[in-house]
């Protein structure tokens, strides 16, 4: 997975070193192709975090599921901001 994007992202200069390993952690595990196995490293990621006292922010969730997509065609990755749209209408309710 190509991880240059993360150098100089400016979501990561304020964030914990124990953060940063996670997301660094994740990003080298992931490799989604479509939308079914990105829920399963969502999943499996969010359970990890929780166990170890991690919470991420909406900025922070926002970049492990754009490292996620990283690897998905173009089809998959609307089909991933269709979805995460629908999510986040759902939660504001």
């Amino acid at each position: 997975m190509n991880l240059d994007f993360l150098e100089n992202n400016p979501a990561l200069q304020n964030i914990s070193k124990e953060k940063l390993d996670f997301i660094l952690e994740f990003a080298q595990k992931a490799n989604c192709k479509d939308n079914q196995s990105a829920a399963s490293s969502i999943a499996g990621a969010a359970s990890q975090a929780k166990r170890q006292g991690i919470q991420f922010s909406s900025a922070e969730t926002a970049l492990l599921i754009e490292l996620l997509k990283q690897n998905m065609s173009e089809a998959e990755r609307k089909k991933a901001d269709r979805m995460l749209m629908l999510m986040q209408t759902m939660q504001k309710r």
